[in-house]
């Protein structure tokens, strides 16, 4: 296996491999509109889960083919169909999971383009002819921008924008008072144990009203789960606040989380979303590490307590562990504090 390929000219056809998840696949938005930019004559194709299609898959000049695992083996069927006698120059496989690398084998490329080996897990090398320079410790944008370079495109833009339906901006619009500021909070993320407190989420709450004058909306999606925590958030802050959780398409999310002048999260979806529309993003990190998977261009506002949970809960430390370990411990999101948030939220209102 080649550990690269620059080419001498820009390929034909190019189709991309990453189907999950919300963050991940805006993630690769910058990546697509590089090669647009600067191959404009590059056909991209691009395979994707159904859910993450209802947020990117309108992203002009991009034919994207949705694969719905939740149709289980009829999904190979419907995918072997919609690639039905095409070929491609190359296949960036984006995603390292077994899944990926079966969908993989029904795209017809003679250049297959994996990660590099100590990132080409659940076997993923054995289905790719060429991989990536392996580089250490990089964000997850930055790792998908390994696959440009490798091709021979050195160039970077780290434009993001998703488009956002007219209807959707009149969802959000509708729901706020013209010319107020609004704080977003998207309290929960897919797994509990990246969560933080109740109580932390209601004394920003109550601090955002009371002290920065802000409207406050919950967000997120339609998991009993997120319904549960926004409910307790709610009846535990003093202040008024709009819940809409569970209450949005995607689209309608990503209006609403632009209408917001800041979001608050841990490490989840919708706080990439935040940085594809330019939203100044709070992340909340802990039991995962930003630098790898915070929100690009908010790292700076970010609170980071991976390393201090990474001791705690762990006894290491964050350059002994490999990269992408996560803090499995209840306790590591319990080391944020509510004035570490509010140290980051003031200054963006002074």
């Amino acid at each position: 296996m080649k550990p690269s390929l620059p080419l001498n000219q820009p390929p034909k056809s190019i189709c991309i491999l990453r189907l999950s998840a919300i963050g991940d696949c805006t993630h690769v938005v910058p990546m697509v509109r590089t090669i647009q930019k600067h191959w404009p004559g590059v056909g991209i194709t691009w395979i994707i889960g159904k859910l993450e299609a209802s947020l990117v898959g309108d992203i002009e000049g991009v034919e994207f083919i949705v694969f719905d695992k939740s149709r289980r083996f009829r999904a190979f069927a419907d995918l072997r169909r919609a690639l039905a006698g095409r070929s491609f120059d190359v296949l960036l496989n984006l995603q390292v999971a077994l899944r990926a690398s079966i969908v993989s084998l029904f795209v017809k490329a003679p250049v297959r383009l994996g990660y590099d080996r100590e990132r080409a897990r659940d076997a993923q090398r054995f289905f790719t002819t060429h991989r990536v320079e392996a580089v250490e410790r990089q964000h997850v944008l930055d790792s998908f921008f390994e696959f440009t370079r490798a091709l021979g495109l050195d160039e970077r833009e780290l434009e993001g924008t998703l488009p956002i339906p007219s209807a959707a901006r009149e969802f959000a619009a509708s729901r706020f008072d013209r010319g107020r500021e609004v704080l977003a909070i998207n309290a929960s993320a897919s797994k509990a144990i990246r969560n933080w407190s109740v109580e932390g989420y209601a004394a920003v709450v109550d601090h955002a009203a009371a002290k920065l004058g802000l409207d406050v909306v919950l967000t997120g999606g339609p998991l009993t789960a997120e319904a549960e925590l926004a409910e307790a958030i709610e009846k535990a802050a003093d202040s008024r606040l709009l819940n809409l959780v569970g209450k949005t398409s995607l689209k309608e999310l990503l209006a609403v989380i632009e209408r917001a002048s800041v979001l608050v999260a841990p490490d989840t979806g919708p706080a990439h979303m935040g940085t594809t529309v330019g939203t100044p993003v709070i992340g909340l990190y802990a039991a995962s590490n930003p630098l790898r998977s915070g929100p690009y261009l908010s790292l700076e506002h970010t609170v980071n307590n991976y390393a201090e949970a990474l001791q705690a809960g762990c006894g290491a430390r964050v350059d002994d562990v490999r990269w992408g370990t996560r803090v499995r411990s209840s306790a590591a999101m319990e080391t944020i504090t509510v004035e570490q948030v509010i140290e980051k939220l003031d200054p963006i209102f002074s």
